[in-house]
């Protein structure tokens, strides 16, 4: 469930923007400005089942009056897809507040983008307000070949400067130039699958980008099953097994504990447990190498222990 304060939305509008790509409008159920929210946010939606689910919202962030997202259906997912396209005008859903982390830096002199598939949702709020505001902006889109353009009206609407690039070949070629050709002081936002973000910002190091001026929104990957190991909950004295097809995070709810929790993927953060001790294998994309080495904390939907890991809980 939904952590903390949240949002009653009834669904407005349902249009499928491509195949397999649905865009859904919401609105608060008596009308009105809903929470303003900064560009490159996140909705985080119940989809039922203990699932709760992020979606980039799509449109101006500003005392809005509907949020706008767009879900790729994913028949290999976890099922929140799959409830999401279920959804008709009129129904309901449970919402977090709008979430921030990865937003355009204002100072920046000019923003690359580079989007992948349904990567390119974050960017569409990122170029309303580089429109909004003048900011200097330029974007390179993947697309697989033969499949039509997701918001390729808004995207002309909003930016003068974007291309499509279609085959991974093409991309890396898009991305390589880009990369040596900017103005200094340029910031670089990466979204797409997870090869084609660690490709892209392989190829900013090499050219010299400072880390602090590549940002990256990652919706996860799946990963493979680890061994099976055990945790001991320091407080209770109690012992968890931890099995190779499950999480941590999985175990210590199984054992009756409620932890929050919202992406799963260990991309968000949300689920952070600190006060860990043992060997951790992190398998997350959240903490940052000096948190990693210090081993005293880890995102239990994804990182696992090589041996006997004890919790302060």
């Amino acid at each position: 469930m939904i952590a903390g304060p949240g949002l009653s939305l009834v669904v407005d509008a349902v249009v499928d923007v491509a195949p397999g790509i649905r865009s859904l409008v919401l609105r608060h159920p008596s009308g009105g400005a809903l929470p303003s929210f900064v560009p490159g946010s996140h909705l985080p939606v119940f989809c039922g089942e203990g699932r709760t689910n992020s979606y980039s919202l799509t449109g101006e962030g500003g005392a809005p009056e509907a949020y706008a997202i767009s879900v790729h259906h994913r028949p290999d997912g976890r099922g929140g897809s799959a409830f999401m396209h279920a959804l008709r005008v009129g129904d309901r859903l449970a919402c977090g507040l709008p979430r921030s982390a990865f937003a355009p830096v204002v100072s920046a002199r000019h923003h690359l983008m580079i989007a992948g598939g349904i990567g390119i949702t974050p960017f569409l709020s990122h170029l309303r307000a580089a429109k909004c505001w003048g900011r200097s902006a330029s974007l390179l889109f993947a697309v697989r070949d033969g499949a039509p353009v997701p918001h390729e009206a808004e995207l002309d609407a909003l930016c003068e400067d974007w291309r499509v690039l279609r085959g991974r070949a093409a991309m890396a070629a898009a991305a390589e130039a880009a990369l040596v050709d900017q103005p200094l002081g340029t910031h670089l936002y990466v979204c797409g699958p997870e090869a084609m973000i660690e490709d892209v910002l392989e190829r900013a190091a090499r050219a010299g980008w400072p880390a602090e001026r590549c940002h990256a929104e990652r919706f996860g990957a799946v990963l493979p099953p680890g061994a099976p190991f055990e945790a001991l909950l320091r407080r209770s004295g109690r012992r968890i097994a931890v099995s190779a097809d499950a999480s941590l995070l999985d175990a210590v709810e199984a054992a009756g504990i409620p932890w929050p929790s919202l992406c799963r993927q260990g991309v968000c953060g949300e689920c952070r447990m600190e006060g860990v001790e043992g060997t951790i294998l992190h398998r997350d994309h959240y903490l940052s190498p000096a948190e990693r080495e210090a081993g005293t904390c880890l995102m239990p939907c994804v990182s696992r222990g090589a041996d006997l890991l004890t919790l302060d809980l």
